[in-house]
């Protein structure tokens, strides 16, 4: 089971690799990334729909507090989506992902700040070494030299604090209903949040575009089935695994990039990024957090 369950988890990192290629090749077809966004949380959440159809047991759908709690969930996912292939649209997938890699760092900021987690040289060492990483993978020194944009830098981390605000609504939408309920509310938020910046005209055309395999395949994979299978398999996975495989996300949306839309990076850049994937993959590992679900904070 525990295997069964860690691969569920590879599955779903690479999942959520592969959805950033694809959202790099719509919004390289001239699809608006906001577009991108909505499609991808719409589809995923019909299959959470239909999750919650089929395990209605323990929903919690009757208490208020899992309802503010998984809508603040769903704002921090809708800033996620978005901010991501904005990044993608101003920069590259291997930056995009990277930087939105950086979550943890940004929790821990958070639980700093609200006392949640006790700070240490150790913790801020590495912190540090994020930092140093992420200016020396988008080269915010000589920013437009890479192709990566001020807003590129700036969208791919304002998607990792979002991911980390989906974080925090889920930690406190949890003891209150099941995981597929504050999904299912989560993305209805979400779809909500991101028809209104989006251009109607497109979101109106995805249906009969000959794109629409490519909408439908980044939301299967982007939202739909990668987020249920990285919730069951948190089940039976012990969180130093998780947090190690969930590499495999930024590692795949880099080789996509690099192969399939011919993105290329500088050695600066790639060492930028080692050091980002090690350092945020050290923190997860060895982080004191006391609750269980916290492993999301590794995608």
């Amino acid at each position: 089971m525990a295997n069964l369950s860690s691969a569920f988890v590879v599955l779903a990192a690479l999942c959520w690799g592969l959805s950033g290629g694809i959202g790099g090749i719509l919004m390289a077809d001239g699809w608006d990334p906001f577009v991108v966004s909505f499609y991808r949380g719409a589809i995923g959440l019909l299959f959470v729909c239909v999750w919650l159809a089929l395990r209605p047991h323990g929903s919690g759908l009757a208490n208020r507090r899992l309802w503010f709690w998984s809508g603040f969930a769903g704002l921090g996912v809708a800033g996620n989506f978005a901010f991501y292939f904005v990044s993608i649209a101003e920069g590259s997938v291997a930056v995009a992902a990277t930087l939105m890699y950086c979550a943890p760092v940004f929790v821990y900021l958070v639980s700093f700040a609200l006392k949640l987690e006790r700070p240490t040289p150790l913790k801020w060492a590495a912190i540090a070494m994020v930092m140093l990483g992420v200016v020396l993978l988008t080269r915010i020194y000589e920013i437009g030299a890479g192709g990566v944009t001020l807003i590129g830098a700036g969208a791919g981390l304002l998607s990792g604090l979002s991911y980390a605000v989906f974080i925090f609504g889920f930690k406190y939408a949890a003891p209150h209903g099941s995981p597929q309920a504050i999904l299912v509310i989560a993305f209805s938020v979400l779809v909500t949040v991101l028809v209104w910046p989006g251009d109607a005209d497109q979101i109106v055309a995805v249906t009969n575009t000959p794109s629409w395999p490519l909408f439908a395949a980044l939301g299967v994979f982007g939202a739909g089935l990668s987020f249920i299978l990285y919730i069951v398999g948190l089940k039976h996975t012990a969180p130093a695994v998780a947090s190690i495989v969930a590499m495999v996300e930024p590692v795949t949306a880099t080789l996509f990039g690099v192969v399939v839309l011919n993105e290329s990076l500088i050695g600066l850049q790639i060492f930028g990024m080692g050091l980002i994937l090690v350092t945020v993959t050290a923190l997860s590992v060895y982080s004191n957090a006391r609750w269980a679900p916290r492993d999301l904070t590794t995608r």
